[in-house]
């Protein structure tokens, strides 16, 4: 896998001690003698990883860290910081400051390896989101990034696996001070309840009873509704063969025994701020695509969905399973802006949305054609079973009126609608809504409010 990593150490033989090792693994490496530069080559977006040396003048690897993981624009790269320093204080100062993990100095090959690919990882799903997520801003929808960088890493849902009642007990009374916790000592029923509810962490230890941890985390990690879930080992001293073994299968931390309290409470923090981050991202990422395809005034799907979609239905076997079109138009929509504004207008074309999107079926496409006029597409539909579900529209658009200006006033509103079929002739859906166009037109020439289907 390959990466671009920084590394940032004051000391130049420190730097290429560790760009030769890394080169041996295929890494790309940077470098910077400073906290400044090494902010500088973050914001422009070069690496992928930062290697960050503690103990530097002027501005030291805490404070460079903190300003990295405050960015919104550099939050989600991941920061390990390589010290000599190996006391639960300094973890914890580096954990607040939003490193990602330590490596000690002699820093372990095999250590050193296994996080970076796991982390790289870790980064490269979220460079995909991030990018995805980016895209929807131009929908209004805000500034994704700044949103996820906010994120506290508190009041999560944390499951706890460990058949120890006094290590349960002591962990789940740590966590519980900032978040609701479930403890499970059997690895069953917590495989269970991680795919039934909605975790925002996962804590496990190696060494249940009769059973192998690491086999659940794997389970875990391959289960779609704990796959994007974080996972922190619990794992004795003499594990750490097993720990790495689980980081290079996509496991996001661990946590020797005895565990720090305070380690606890900061890396649970961690993982948790990490997935609420990713999970912004894809929310953003949905809102834009739902917005690309959805019309902003009524909520039906715009001209982009329904051409893409009934282009996809016409290249299916149509012809066998038929294919219908309805194109509505609301009946003298000018006269209701002219007397009552184009505000009530849009009231009326929402509700008018509305009424027709209650009367189709869930198979049904429904999408704004333009201005007042709607366009139904209905799969596996004959003309007549078409024309039914255009009249039971037509009369319950004609029912009731629509309330405008905040339903101080109604107004009374008909439509006409045109249905087609799709032909062994058509060439493409153009040729179906042509006729039902033609048909439309029909109808508003015998008076509007009908029905009428296309020529024989």
């Amino acid at each position: 896998m390959s990466a671009r990593v920084l590394i940032v150490d004051d000391l130049f033989p420190n730097v290429k001690l560790l760009e030769t090792k890394l080169a041996l693994e295929y890494f790309d490496t940077l470098a910077a003698m400073n906290g400044p530069d090494a902010i500088a080559i973050c914001e422009r977006g070069l690496c992928d990883l930062v290697l960050l040396d503690v103990m530097m003048p002027g501005m030291d690897g805490f404070e460079v860290c903190r300003h990295i993981k405050n960015n919104p624009v550099t939050a989600h790269i991941p920061v390990v910081m390589v010290t000599a320093l190996d006391q639960p204080a300094d973890r914890l100062r580096g954990l607040d400051a939003g490193a990602d993990d330590f490596l000690t100095k002699p820093v372990d090959d095999t250590a050193l390896f296994t996080r970076v690919r796991s982390l790289v990882r870790l980064k490269a799903v979220t460079d995909e989101l991030r990018q995805r997520a980016l895209a929807s801003r131009e929908y209004g929808i805000g500034d994704p990034l700044a949103v996820a960088a906010a994120e506290t890493g508190l009041d999560a849902r944390i499951l706890l696996v460990e058949d120890r009642p006094g290590a349960a007990e002591r962990m789940a009374a740590a966590l519980r001070q900032h978040h609701a916790v479930t403890v499970e000592p059997d690895p069953a029923a917590a495989l269970a309840a991680a795919g039934a509810e909605a975790f925002d962490l996962i804590l496990v230890s190696l060494d249940l009873a009769g059973t192998d941890g690491l086999r659940l985390c794997s389970q875990l990690r391959s289960l779609d509704r704990t796959r994007a879930v974080p996972l922190i080992m619990l794992a004795e001293e003499g594990d750490r063969a097993r720990v790495m073994r689980g980081l290079e299968f996509g496991v996001h931390d661990f946590l020797m025994r005895p565990v720090d309290r305070t380690e606890l409470l900061a890396r649970a923090r961690t993982q948790v701020r990490r997935k609420r981050y990713s999970d912004v991202l894809r929310g953003a990422m949905q809102a834009g695509l739902q917005m690309a395809v959805t019309d902003g005034l009524t909520g039906l799907h715009n001209r982009r969905y329904l051409d893409s979609h009934l282009g996809a239905l016409f290249a299916e076997d149509g012809r066998r399973r038929g294919v219908a079109a309805l194109i509505l138009d609301i009946d003298r929509f000018k006269g209701i802006n002219d007397t009552f504004g184009h505000e009530a207008g849009d009231e009326v074309l929402r509700g008018f949305a509305e009424r027709v999107r209650q009367h189709t079926r869930p198979a049904d496409i429904v999408a704004r054609y333009g201005g007042e006029e709607i366009v139904v597409v209905l799969p596996e539909a004959g003309l007549a079973e078409a024309q039914g579900i255009a009249e039971r529209i037509r009369e319950r658009v004609e029912a009731a009126p629509f309330p405008v200006q905040r339903a101080t006033r109604s107004v009374p509103v008909t439509v006409s609608i045109g249905v087609a079929v799709r032909r062994p002739e058509d060439a493409g859906p153009g040729d179906m809504l042509r006729r039902a166009d033609l048909a439309l037109y029909r109808a508003k020439r015998a008076g509007r409010n009908r029905v009428e289907a296309q020529a024989a």
